[in-house]
């Protein structure tokens, strides 16, 4: 569903098998500074590798991208107040690192690899400004960008209206009131809907995402969004960035209703990275091909 970084590992006749996928529930696990409890779940064997679902305020629905990886052990969570997680307050750009790192030092060890999906991709990025000696690689999955003179807000506002379709009105109306729990996930499987290229099989895959339900926690969505954007405002990411001299994958979808021109400053701003943008994909790109994994996830 999401971006996977796929082994290019060759397998002749006589290689031995790889290993099993087999999943483990982790949880709970003490979170940074208050020991609230964080649900993670780990697959496989070798390097660390660890996602960071988006939102904020939603669950990890990263579990068919863990279960693609042949040769890392790979580890997902639901971040602070996102439902198998504790909904414990008050939730900061900061204590989500600091969240970040004890999955790091329970799960994946002195030094991970990082992928960041939507808005963790802010996160995953933030994580690694401020610990770059914990962090091999990062991939920034359609990110949001650094730059606080280009906002993409309106952009998306705009662009989600027309991808809608004959969808708009009812969404329109479950916008407009108060929701049960039922409007509520039929409100957001219609907007998520938008988030993929493919208008014959869009609902289906925002309704795999919301299945099973597990509630959107607004009050984390809106302080942690609230922070970000006085973040971009105030704070210079691009010269924080410039320092960094670990490898960075930034992956695109052509067909993101999110501009992506959003991202270019910190594409230019990366010493070390390199950038894919996947023909006809959407917010959630499909799974990437012929990507060294040893560079990105080894």
């Amino acid at each position: 569903m999401v971006a996977a970084i796929r082994p290019s590992v060759q397998r002749g006749d006589n290689a031995p098998p790889a290993p099993p996928r087999l999943g483990r529930a982790l949880g709970p696990i003490p979170g940074a500074d208050d020991n609230s409890h964080l649900w993670a779940e780990q697959f496989g064997i070798g390097p660390p590798l660890v996602l960071c679902h988006g939102g904020p305020g939603l669950w990890d629905y990263l579990d068919p991208v863990a279960r693609l990886h042949d040769s890392t052990r790979t580890t997902r969570w639901d971040q602070r107040g996102c439902e198998r997680s504790q909904r414990r307050g008050p939730y900061s750009v900061a204590r989500f690192v600091a969240d970040l790192d004890a999955v790091r030092d329970h799960l994946a060890g002195p030094r991970m690899a990082l992928m960041g999906h939507s808005w963790s991709a802010h996160l995953a990025l933030r994580y690694t400004i401020e610990h770059p000696e914990r962090v091999s690689h990062l991939i920034y999955v359609s990110g949001t960008g650094i730059d606080p003179e280009r906002g993409r807000h309106p952009h998306y506002k705009r662009n989600l209206r027309p991808r809608l379709g004959q969808h708009l009105d009812r969404w329109e109306a479950l916008s407009a009131r108060t929701r049960t729990p039922t409007e509520e996930r039929e409100w957001a499987v219609l907007q998520w809907s938008a988030d993929f290229a493919d208008h014959g099989s869009a609902l289906q895959h925002a309704e795999r995402m919301a299945t099973p339900w597990l509630g959107i926690n607004h009050d984390c969505n809106q302080a942690i969004n609230a922070e970000v954007r006085q973040e971009l405002g105030h704070n210079d990411l691009a010269t924080r960035c410039r320092a960094l001299e670990l490898p960075v994958l930034i992956i695109d979808g052509t067909e993101d209703i999110r501009p992506r021109w959003a991202v270019d400053s910190l594409h230019q701003a990366l010493a070390n990275n390199q950038r894919i943008s996947l023909a006809g994909s959407g917010h959630l790109p499909c799974v990437l091909h012929r990507v060294e994994a040893n560079r990105y996830a080894g």
